[in-house]
């Protein structure tokens, strides 16, 4: 064999080997970021092959993977169409796209997607090459909404001792779970992670809002977010009261208590029974009557759920030892981060204690035997307030006696005297709002009005009576005189 024949051969084995075989078809699906709710998303199917196209198929892959719904089919024997194809040649092998528009993309819409594509092999017209791709979409939901609530409430003002107070952020509809923290006037609030706080990224406040924060602040001794570690002091004002001893005789330390209960130092055993007692009438209703740190320490945890839609629940909690004379009117505000929101989406709450209740009685004057009514209509509040917050609670009560059903007091905005008595009449009525920022109270004086419907009832009454008691009379009068008559004949 000549050398030139030899070298003509090695290149047609060569240009064979680097040819791709019969049937040859490579599918892959192109990547495509996560999607906002929303939006309009455009997948995109390539695939090279030798052969000729026989039929491509998109599915939608549902139930986990249990089942699959047909989206889009192309079928090259009965489709002359390339409007979701296109196609150029290279080389000796063509290149295809086909596309899938998904416009306004819903929760449903989230999921894995298969392109399934057909081509007949060049060396038979009987047999098909079949090769699919896949692709995972993912449809991120902004929130659909965000409130901020107080714990526990409506709940007691208290003079004697320091309350723990949480405020809860709502955060509902996200997906995924959001980013939540809190601010104090404005400033990002610095928080110590409690234990119960999941470690997942939906709120982590300790990080802030995208960027790595330290505490701060050490977090030996850290209890709970239900149990805060101690305030200062003010013992001066603690030996004024012998409320705040315990039956034993030992101080109730505001605050200061351990894990297990008091921890009574040498100088709470010394206090004997005999400390002064300060009248009820001199105790501030409006401040408590202790002084705390003006840097409490804020606690914080959070809990996420996933929704029947498969979007997430926050709950982030806000945890400190409320000072009532520094966080009247103070405004605190709850942010979410979230990949589908461009700017943070806040809700805002301001501190308030209840002041100046303005009562209503319905009707404005009452007469003997109407149902009167005495509501709450609102409050006086601060330049910084919109409302009081959080809830207060109402109680009424009847200076000098019990109410008219009874009872020493009741709950609620609103005190119903059913059929009023003219011995209510001057009666005085408190009203006492509270929530743990303070409490207050208003009085409001009864007076009530001779009814004339019942006075002329009453008379028409008397007159029947006289009438039956004369008719009665006159005629036992006239049984004697005929009895009488009888015997004379």
């Amino acid at each position: 064999m000549s050398a030139p024949l030899a070298v003509c051969l090695f290149l047609l084995l060569l240009l064979s080997a680097l040819r791709p075989s019969a049937g040859y078809l490579t599918v892959s699906i192109e990547p495509h970021p996560p999607v906002i709710f929303g939006d309009t998303v455009t997948l995109k199917c390539n695939f090279r092959t030798d052969g000729k196209l026989r039929e491509i198929v998109w599915f939608q892959v549902m139930e986990g993977g249990g089942a699959k719904q047909k989206i889009f089919t192309y079928d090259a024997m009965y489709n002359s169409s390339y409007l979701h194809l296109e196609d150029q040649r290279r080389q000796e092998d063509l290149v295809y796209q086909s596309t899938v528009r998904l416009p306004e993309v819903q929760m449903e819409d989230d999921g894995r997607y298969e392109c399934h594509v057909g081509v007949y092999d060049m060396s038979s017209t009987d047999s098909v090459v079949l090769a699919a791709g896949s692709i995972v979409l993912t449809v991120i939901v902004p929130p659909k909404s965000i409130s901020v609530v107080a714990a526990n409430s409506p709940a007691p003002f208290s003079r004697y001792e320091a309350q723990n107070f949480t405020l809860v952020c709502i955060v509902t509809g996200a997906k995924p779970a959001p980013v939540v923290y809190f601010k104090r006037d404005g400033e990002l609030i610095d928080v110590v992670p409690t234990a119960e706080s999941s470690s997942s990224s939906a709120g982590d406040q300790s990080k802030g809002p995208g960027q790595e924060k330290s505490f701060g602040r050490g977090q030996a001794g850290l209890w709970s977010s239900q149990v805060l570690t101690s305030r200062d002091l003010d013992d001066t004002k603690l030996q004024k009261s012998l409320s705040l001893l315990e039956d034993e005789g030992k101080l109730a330390r505001l605050g200061q208590d351990g894990p297990h209960g008091p921890q009574p130092g040498p100088e709470e055993m010394s206090l004997e029974l005999t400390t002064e007692v300060i009248p009820e009438t001199v105790v501030s209703r409006e401040f408590p009557r202790w002084v705390q740190s003006n840097d409490p320490l804020y606690y914080f945890q959070h809990r996420q759920q996933v929704a029947g839609d498969g979007s997430m629940e926050v709950r982030a909690m806000l945890t400190w030892s409320l000072n009532p004379q520094l966080d009247n009117e103070a405004l605190f505000s709850c942010e979410v981060n979230h990949p589908a929101l461009s700017m943070p989406m806040q809700a805002e709450v301001t501190l308030a204690a209840p002041r100046g209740p303005k009562l209503s009685m319905s009707p404005s004057q009452a007469k003997v035997g109407d149902t009167v009514r005495i509501t709450v209509q609102g409050f006086q509040l601060g330049p910084s307030a919109s409302e009081v917050f959080p809830e207060p609670m109402f109680t009424w009560t009847r200076v000098g006696g019990r109410l008219l059903d009874g009872r020493e007091e009741q709950d609620g905005r609103e005190l119903i005297l059913d059929r009023v008595p003219a011995e209510l009449n001057g009666s005085m009525f408190r009203c006492t709002a509270q929530n743990p920022l303070g409490s207050t109270d208003t009085h409001t004086r009864l007076i009530v009005f001779d009814n004339p419907r019942l006075k002329k009832g009453l008379e028409h009454y008397i007159a029947i009576d006289a009438a039956v008691s004369w008719t009665s009379i006159t005629f036992t009068s006239m049984l004697l005189l005929l009895r009488f008559t009888c015997e004379l004949t």
